[in-house]
């Protein structure tokens, strides 16, 4: 079982290429999947380069996924067009370019060999303003528009080979602060929950491969432990995502455990051994890659009886990757310009290009 417990992990890397030390890293725990970031990005062909070179170096097949959301929240933006967001694509209102959106998303990321996009985002947004780090993400104001676009956005991106993943679980909907920064305390009762927040994760769940499970506190879920995030809840992941709502054989995976919600509240020990525990599948760690290491010592301390079931979860989903498709500049240059054009019918092509003007002089964002 040990030779295994490295498939509990999501890692980030730290460079645009592999160093010796990430080498070595990857090499002796043997992690279950890459998470890149913007700073893994530099041009199209060195980012196939080191994607292939993840694949090459992994015993077996990785997951390998990116935040590919459109709007902000692109990594590939660094190197081609940004998509529209999803407000945007909500505001506009116009179905067949959403499910453009997805079909170019999927397609796109399967010529640089990502499997998995964390995606589609199935927090709803009543206030549009609100500063929990959803701004522009959501794919509707109401719970029935989320349903809809979501719906729509996810079909389309998985038909192109790509796998799902719905987040964030139990929500940030009604977060008053961002979980990078400080752990969101949510103040709802379970029917009102149930009503709102979980409604589009029950009606997706059948049609998603993966669930992302937020560092939200709700009070509700876990009455006697103040201050529990939801990623590190057994009531919220194993009682109430895998039994009540039916993901019972999904892949769950962490938020990111560098973020502040996780850091300012939980010893990372205890982070790692409550994530396993509550019935999540894999760890997510973006940014300190010395703790990944540390991450792996301490999943090769907890019974087999805790990370079997992971293991074998984990081995199914990766029956479902698809290989990477053939690369070239010209086909990554054709699959630019489409979503330029998508772009362009979303917004207008004035908006389109003052916004386009504006994200270039912003740097990378790199924590959602």
């Amino acid at each position: 079982m040990e030779k295994h417990i490295g498939q509990l992990i999501l890692t980030g890397v730290p460079g645009t290429t592999l160093d010796p030390d990430t080498v070595r890293l990857i090499k002796s725990i043997k992690p279950g999947g890459y998470i890149l970031f913007g700073r893994n990005i530099e041009s199209a062909t060195q980012l196939r380069q080191l994607i292939d070179e993840l694949r090459d170096i992994s015993d077996t097949e990785p997951i390998i996924t990116i935040d590919q959301e459109g709007g902000r929240v692109s990594r590939l933006r660094l190197i081609g067009n940004e998509p529209p967001s999803a407000q945007q694509l909500r505001d506009k209102g116009d179905e067949t370019l959403i499910i453009r959106h997805g079909e170019l998303t999927g397609k796109l990321l399967r010529l640089f060999g990502f499997n998995l996009d964390l995606c589609p985002v199935l927090d709803f947004s009543p206030d549009d303003n609100a500063d929990n780090s959803l701004k522009g993400r959501c794919y509707g104001s109401s719970i029935e528009e989320v349903i809809k676009n979501a719906t729509l956005f996810n079909t389309a991106l998985r038909e192109e080979g790509i796998l799902s993943c719905g987040k964030h679980f139990p929500g940030y909907t009604y977060a008053s602060c961002d979980a990078h920064e400080q752990l969101p305390v949510v103040e709802r009762t379970q029917s009102e929950w149930e009503a709102t927040e979980a409604a589009p994760f029950k009606a997706l769940l059948p049609d998603l491969d993966s669930i992302m499970v937020c560092h939200t506190h709700y009070p509700f879920l876990d009455p006697d432990r103040p201050r529990w995030p939801a990623s590190l809840s057994y009531n919220a992941v194993n009682d109430m995502l895998r039994r009540k709502l039916g993901f019972s054989n999904g892949l769950v995976i962490t938020d990111d455990l560098d973020m502040g919600a996780i850091l300012n509240e939980v010893s990372f020990e205890d982070t790692i051994t409550n994530a396993i525990h509550a019935g999540n599948d894999m760890v997510m760690i973006c940014h300190r890659m010395e703790m990944v290491e540390k991450a792996f010592e301490t999943l090769t301390k907890l019974p087999s009886s805790q990370v079997s079931e992971a293991i074998q979860r984990i081995a199914t989903v990766k029956n479902r990757l698809c290989k990477p498709l053939e690369f070239s500049i010209d086909a990554f240059n054709k699959i630019d310009a489409m979503i330029w054009n998508l772009r362009v019918e979303t917004l207008g092509e004035e908006q389109a290009a003052e916004l386009s003007a504006e994200d270039g002089k912003r740097s990378p964002v790199e924590t959602y």
